[in-house]
């Protein structure tokens, strides 16, 4: 076709834009549709209990998502640094994804058990106490506020209607499970359990 009719044709250029953005589409998305890899959760995974949940809400709340990815991809010095690349099978109960490439601060993909407890509440509460070049705010407010576990129990109702397999006991208890802890309990047993599984394997 001359490329002269389609830069002046306004109708035509946007047909054919329209065909290239939806073949694009189709070569990212069919592959993953079809793939049983990217549905099935790997071995051994199983749903956030209650406290790790209302740590991954908190994570999200504060942000903790725009300057942290939680995706190591396939490459030789990201897999060196942070340790076995993502996978989907790991993240099928994820629920919003949480993966990105942003990276203001270190991929925490792999973060669980790298480091102890004490540390984590150290650093969310100053950060430069432990790393004094870290330009990561603080967040004092975490060790004030109190989880009542109101909600809890039909956050889990939610996500199970989306596929992650919670069950009738799972939901019951889940408000007494958080009920009286400190929002940065929930924050740094969040984190402990992050990227375990294929840790352990590599």
């Amino acid at each position: 076709m001359n490329h002269d009719i389609v830069e002046k044709n306004v109708g035509i250029m946007i047909i054919l834009i329209i065909v290239a953005l939806s073949f694009g589409t189709l070569v990212e998305l069919v592959p993953l549709i079809m793939s049983k890899d990217s549905h099935e959760p790997i071995a051994g995974l199983k749903p956030l209990p209650a406290l790790q949940l209302e740590g991954r809400d908190i994570y999200i709340r504060e942000g903790c998502n725009n300057c942290h990815s939680q995706m190591i991809r396939p490459l030789r010095a990201e897999t060196e640094r942070y340790g076995h690349y993502s996978v989907t099978g790991e993240l099928v109960y994820n629920h919003p994804h949480l993966w990105g490439s942003k990276r203001t601060g270190p991929d925490l993909a792999r973060v669980g058990e790298r480091y102890s407890d004490d540390w984590h509440r150290a650093h969310l509460y100053n950060p430069r106490d432990v790393v004094p070049e870290s330009n990561m705010p603080s967040f004092p407010w975490l060790f004030d506020n109190v989880l009542d576990g109101e909600n809890t129990g039909n956050k889990m109702a939610a996500l199970r209607k989306v596929g992650v397999p919670y069950t009738d006991e799972d939901i019951a208890g889940a408000g007494a499970a958080v009920e009286g802890k400190k929002e940065i309990d929930a924050m740094v047993a969040y984190l402990q359990n992050l990227g375990l599984l294929l840790k352990s394997r590599r």
